[in-house]
């Protein structure tokens, strides 16, 4: 985690204890986007300038128009270190953002199978 972010504990997983990755119930965000950057799907409320270490805050995404630029599948689920194990993701940037196919860690995750409260409708196709 870097000082742009915020690190929040995750409610709508848990640990894997038979994972071979170490994740530690937490999750960065980022505080704030800068000059048209996108920060990814999840936002805090109130902004992260204004929290200390221990406060609540709530976790949601924001009404967003994305498009799929990836599908991960995994049989079996994948080991990401929490449960459940996802077996598709949908790897998302929004419809205004530029695309680059050769950028390693770019756009966000949905994970199908998480309990996240994410609702999504489909706009169109290609």
């Amino acid at each position: 985690m870097t000082t742009c972010e915020v690190s929040v504990e995750w409610p709508w997983a848990h640990i894997d204890p038979d994972s071979e990755i170490r994740w530690s119930g937490h999750r960065a965000i980022p505080r704030a986007t800068h000059n048209g950057e996108w920060g990814g799907l999840f936002q805090i409320d109130p902004d992260a300038g204004l929290l200390e270490v221990g406060d609540s805050c709530l976790v949601g995404v924001p009404e967003t128009l994305v498009r799929i630029v990836d599908i991960g599948r995994f049989d079996p689920p994948a080991d990401v270190g929490w449960l459940p194990r996802p077996d598709t993701m949908l790897i998302v940037l929004p419809v205004d953002h530029p695309h680059d196919p050769h950028a390693e860690e770019e756009g966000d995750t949905i994970d199908l199978e998480s309990a996240a409260p994410i609702k999504i409708e489909p706009v169109s196709r290609g």
